[in-house]
């Protein structure tokens, strides 16, 4: 084939590209949340008669209590597909307010406030209950600007009333230009779902999936990432080590620093939104010859850790070795212990 055919034919397929959104109009990343279908749960699949606020279950998507009392789980579809809800989606999650208060919600915070401005749509599926007297949630959204930053920003709240069965709503909104603004570190922009200023106790149960957040003003089709996917993007607010098995590794190469502290690191599968907070449960150090010794603490060196690593203290009660290599491990007696570094919005 000649030179000349085989440049005119990577024309055409370079014109196809762009016909189909290779390099034009691509549908791609159009989704501003991260775990929009509910697939990633590192924390917890589940927590009952909660009073916490923060990230409880599902990653990405945090709670606002305000004195209220819920459930929440990370659920699985019926096998088969349910009515109103395309059969792509395998995961949802269900948030019971048993005992309702005002300001009670769910909310996603996505990193920088500058994605926050002008025509935006979002949507999702859900089903559920509202509560009875008032026969409605909401849904509004919201602007902070971080630490140092200009006053906080939130819209009118636009009404959520649910059935029983699966539908799609969407909801338009036009963000303030953030012009003029001051900015500061830890900005971001959400939206949150739930009970609003009206402080009914009375309960509520909102089942929830593909929610998706563009800029626009009208919604596409939620976009589906593979789960590997959805795990590095969560991974960058918070990655666990360890939460499956008894004597999982959590963290290798290190060594005792005294009789009572090892010094040892551990690299992140992905680069975190900053320095992240560590926290533990049920860790134990062990040495070469299998001798374990429970941790009793644990603190990051924040001298020598960043977004990508974290060098750190476990704490004992003794019964270390000075300069003898050791290793960080789920305790014997322990399934769910493990190492936490959050560096949530």
């Amino acid at each position: 084939m000649s030179l000349a055919r085989d440049i005119a034919d990577l024309g055409a397929v370079t014109s196809k590209l762009d016909t189909v959104g290779g390099s034009s109009g691509a549908l791609s990343n159009r989704n501003l949340v991260i775990n929009g279908a509910f697939t990633v749960a590192q924390r917890a699949t589940s927590v009952s008669s909660s009073t916490t606020a923060g990230y409880n279950t599902v990653d990405r998507f945090r709670v606002n209590v305000s004195g209220a009392t819920f459930n929440q789980s990370q659920q699985t579809v019926t096998v088969g597909g349910e009515t109103g809800l395309p059969t792509q989606f395998t995961k949802f999650l269900r948030h019971e307010c048993t005992t309702g208060n005002d300001n009670h919600f769910i909310i996603t915070r996505i990193e920088d406030v500058a994605k926050f401005q002008g025509n935006m749509v979002l949507s999702f599926y859900a089903k559920g209950s509202n509560p009875s007297t008032l026969g409605k949630l909401s849904v509004k959204f919201h602007q902070h600007f971080g630490s140092g930053g200009s006053s906080d920003v939130y819209t009118t709240a636009q009404d959520l009333t649910l059935t029983g069965t699966w539908q799609r709503f969407t909801f338009n909104v036009t963000m303030a230009s953030i012009t003029g603004k001051t900015v500061g570190a830890g900005n971001y922009g959400s939206f949150l779902i739930g009970q609003d200023t009206n402080a009914s106790t009375e309960a509520w149960t909102l089942d929830i999936t593909g929610v998706q957040l563009e800029v626009g003003d009208t919604a596409t089709d939620f976009e589906h990432r593979s789960f590997g996917d959805e795990m590095s993007r969560c991974q960058r607010f918070f990655t666990r080590f360890g939460g499956t098995n008894t004597f999982d590794l959590v963290a290798l190469g290190g060594m005792g620093s005294s009789s009572t502290v090892a010094q040892v690191g551990c690299v992140f599968p992905t680069r975190m939104r900053s320095t992240p907070a560590v926290a533990m449960t049920d860790l134990a150090l062990a040495d070469s010859v299998n001798s374990q010794v429970t941790v009793n603490s644990v603190a990051i060196s924040s001298s020598v850790s960043n977004d990508q690593m974290a060098w750190m203290n476990f704490n004992t009660s003794g019964s270390i070795t000075a300069h003898r290599p050791y290793y960080v491990r789920v305790n014997s007696n322990a399934t769910t212990g493990g190492l936490k570094f959050d560096a949530e919005l």
